[in-house]
């Protein structure tokens, strides 16, 4: 299928006499020299095409045109390759109601002329996809990352050279309609941290009271440094699948996340399941108002509160395990004892890392006030 076109036309003045005449021939030029698809801007492709033009001495006429293919026509450049300080560009125009501009280019002698064409194209994107391989110990994993192209665009590419901004370059013919996976790379012993985190935004805090047992998310964590054996590069984002090596020559499966796109230095959590060996129940055993403000009418306008909140958590496996537990206070508010030490991810948010003993039970305590509440 060929669907974009570039002919020359070559303008000449033959003088007999005093009468001059104007000839003009149309020539099809030959197929792409080479061909590269970009694929490092997530909304858009962009494509760069190399050809040799059969250039005359004085201006010729270059037509590009394309037909049933998305190209957007104000993103279309040429580049003079061979002779850039002889070979110019005079003008170039846009011919009505058709798919084709016209390039005006001057040359000072007859020359075959490189030049590269480069424009962005409409339905050909691409997908990123990972598959993880967990170790028996849950410490590292195997990470591959793949690169699905689809074509859709209405043309055929012949011994393409596809870029993403990382992995290896590769050289594929892509046809309309077919898609292709590739091998982006595999990365060795890419530590990881296994996490199990209790949100008491989104999670029961009395799990008897609810039906079914109530699990506890857990992650693992990817930092995108050099430390772990990544950080080169940005991860872009796409669906992961998780294994485990079960230490008898097989994986299992773990679970499907989809990754975020995650910088050089920042973290990558892919979710893998719940976990019911470990049950959290969560209540709040204190909660009076103090320091109540009246207005002239005996409402209360503002008052303060007393607040304890008591975790109690029991890990039923056979290993140690770290349960992170997420806390929300809203508004004002001011801590006055806990049992254990937190972090503050923002003003209302109290992240508590717990590291449980195997088969042990522990309590997370916290004793707060808070502040001109309405």
């Amino acid at each position: 299928m060929k669907k974009i076109l570039i002919f020359t036309a070559i303008a000449g003045i033959f003088l007999s006499a005093s009468i001059s005449i104007a000839r003009t021939k149309l020539v099809a030029l030959p197929e792409r020299a080479d061909v590269v698809i970009r694929l490092d801007n997530p909304n858009y492709t962009l494509v760069e095409e190399e050809r040799i033009l059969t250039l005359q001495k004085g201006t010729n006429q270059v037509d590009f045109s394309w037909t049933g293919v998305s190209i957007d026509p104000d993103s279309i450049r040429v580049k003079i390759i061979s002779h850039p300080e002889e070979v110019k560009v005079i003008s170039v125009s846009y011919p009505p109601e058709e798919n084709s501009l016209v390039w005006q280019i001057y040359s000072p002698q007859p020359y075959e002329e490189k030049i590269r064409i480069s424009y962005l194209l409409k339905n050909i994107d691409r997908l990123i996809t990972y598959k993880a391989i967990a170790n028996k110990d849950e410490t590292n994993v195997i990470l591959q990352s793949f690169l699905i192209l689809r074509n859709f665009s209405g043309e055929d590419f012949s011994m393409a050279k596809i870029l993403l901004d990382y992995g290896e370059t590769f050289e594929k013919s892509v046809s309309h309609e077919e898609t292709k996976q590739m091998l982006l790379f595999t990365k060795q012993n890419i530590q990881i941290e296994k996490k199990l985190t209790f949100d008491a935004r989104k999670l029961p805090w009395d799990p008897e009271k609810v039906t079914g047992n109530v699990g506890i998310p857990v992650t693992y964590e990817i930092k995108n440094e050099k430390k772990s054996g990544l950080g080169d590069f940005a991860l872009w984002g796409g669906k992961a699948r998780v294994f485990q090596d079960d230490g008898k020559g097989s994986t299992i499966f773990l679970g499907e996340d989809n990754a975020s796109f995650t910088p050089p230095g920042e973290k990558c959590s892919l979710y893998i399941g719940d976990s019911r060996d470990i049950v959290v129940t969560q209540r709040k055993i204190k909660e009076i108002k103090i320091n109540i403000r009246k207005n002239a009418d005996n409402q209360i306008i503002l008052y303060d509160t007393d607040e304890i909140i008591k975790a109690e958590i029991e890990n039923f496996k056979d290993a140690p395990v770290m349960l992170t537990l997420i806390q929300n206070i809203p508004g004002e508010w001011d801590m006055e004892e806990t049992s254990h030490q937190y972090e503050k991810e923002d003003a209302n948010t109290l992240k508590f890392n717990v590291n449980l003993k195997p088969k042990a039970k522990e309590t997370v305590t916290f004793h707060y006030h808070r502040r001109n509440v309405r």
